[in-house]
């Protein structure tokens, strides 16, 4: 009996690494193909893990001139230093990402194609020249860069986040368009590491809109008064123009303009996918694919990591890889598929990784959407000395609990070390914990002293 052939495309990914790994161990055939150079995926050269060694830079000169404690004065960031030592560790995260998937090609059922695969029709690819049929596919091929359709854009020299994190030098002062999780992050560096003066655009009345407002007032007072970033609110582009400087000129909807010797775009990303996919039955849109990560159109393709289309986080992207391996030998065995249904879990490196932001769970609003009665509480990091003693006061975290059971719903946090909560908090969520059922014990004080109050709190309130 023939075996099925899978072709993963966008197998250097980390969705799609997850995919070949699961399948390389079954009875397929199966064909690697990623035209990636050196290769690794977005999140280990462009994203999670460049832009953490860049803002480690940017967090300790800023703990540093925050900290009155300390006396002289505040030391200038080696750019050059900063981008070189990057390169280095991502390069060889990337080496070790290469390596996995080339060792998988050593099997007697694996290749690996180091090309670009374009469609042909339905489940045919054309690589690198070869015409490989396909029984399934998985499509793993990332995001790009969503590039506003603004009037000038064009004639505008424009940065993206993947150019800042290279950059080793920056002019005095810049515009930035996007205030989501990438400016967020990358707004910071730029002002502590670059010594820029910032002005930002914001679309609504504060970033983080979809949760409590105390997170995002939160933040743009940290970032006014932390950072001296200027944010212009409830405004947007109309057009772009260059300045006779070579700078950027962009005109808002309230008649104002902001200007500034650099454009930066942190507008968001939007999926990738082979050329010609309008040979295919394929028609990317939202809510094309399903729990079981299958396309709508195709039940033999699966679409994993960005390409979906929502989430981009690289954990998800990671589970949906080896779910979409899975289904594909369950629906060959004739099955029943699995079906993805994660717990929401963001972590933010905001305030220049100093004071990040953590959401795990539903909010108040979308428990209640969901049929919850809620009990919630709030503590703010001023109200826990330990934070008062590390000189890193600022923020604010939530917790929501079903007002029946007890049953912890979701963990918001903009404080310092809220990332490193966030483990916690997942294995209470995942766990259907009851609030009042977690140890109340003191610890000597540490910061997760705010989990605490927050557990008392929403307990008594049971």
């Amino acid at each position: 009996m023939t075996r099925p052939h899978v072709v993963v495309v966008g197998a250097y990914g980390s969705a799609g690494v997850a995919a070949a790994e699961v399948l390389a161990e079954a009875d397929v055939e199966l064909t690697l193909v990623d035209d990636g150079e050196p290769g690794g995926g977005l999140c280990i050269l462009r994203g999670c893990m460049p832009s953490k060694e860049v803002l480690s830079a940017a967090a300790h000169r800023y703990q540093a001139r925050d900290d009155d404690r300390l006396v002289g004065d505040v030391p200038d960031v080696d750019l050059s230093a900063v981008v070189e030592r990057k390169d280095d560790n991502v390069l060889g995260y990337a080496e070790h990402r290469r390596g996995a998937v080339h060792d998988l090609a050593e099997r007697e059922n694996v290749t690996f194609h180091h090309e670009t695969a374009d469609f042909v029709d339905d489940r045919t690819l054309d690589v690198g020249g070869e015409r490989i049929e396909a029984d399934y596919v998985v499509l793993a091929t990332g995001s790009t860069l969503n590039v506003p359709d603004l009037p000038g854009i064009d004639d505008v020299d424009w940065m993206g986040s993947r150019d800042v994190l290279d950059a080793t030098e920056f002019p005095d002062s810049g515009v930035v368009m996007g205030f989501g999780y990438v400016g967020l992050e990358l707004v910071p560096y730029l002002t502590e590491a670059a010594g820029m003066d910032i002005t930002v655009v914001e679309h609504d009345d504060r970033p983080l809109d979809d949760y409590h407002p105390s997170f995002g007032e939160e933040l743009l007072d940290m970032y006014r008064e932390e950072f001296g970033v200027e944010i212009r609110t409830e405004v947007r582009e109309e057009r772009v123009e260059a300045t006779p400087d070579g700078g950027a000129r962009v005109h808002l909807d309230d008649g104002s303009v902001a200007e500034g010797d650099q454009l930066f775009l942190f507008t968001g990303r939007e999926p990738s996918f082979p050329d010609d996919m309008e040979r295919t039955a394929l028609s990317p849109e939202p809510g094309w694919v399903g729990d079981t990560m299958q396309a709508a159109d195709d039940d033999r393709v699966f679409v994993v990591g960005d390409a979906v289309g929502d989430r981009m986080l690289l954990h998800t992207a990671k589970e949906e890889g080896y779910l979409a391996g899975r289904n594909v030998v369950h629906r060959e065995a004739s099955e029943p598929l699995e079906e993805y249904d994660p717990l929401p879990h963001k972590v933010m490196f905001s305030g220049a990784g100093v004071y990040p932001f953590a959401s795990l769970g539903l909010t108040t609003e979308q428990a209640r959407e969901e049929g919850h009665e809620v009990v919630t509480a709030q503590r703010d990091a001023s109200d826990d000395g330990v934070f008062k003693a590390k000189v890193a006061s600022r923020g604010t975290a939530r917790l929501v609990v079903d007002a029946d059971d007890g049953t912890v719903l979701g963990y918001h946090g903009l404080h310092y070390d809220a990332d490193a909560m966030a483990k916690t908090m997942q294995v209470i969520l995942e766990g259907e914990m009851d609030v009042r059922e977690l140890p109340d014990r003191a610890y000597h004080p540490t910061t997760p002293e705010i989990l605490d109050g927050l557990f008392r709190e929403t307990a008594a309130q049971l």
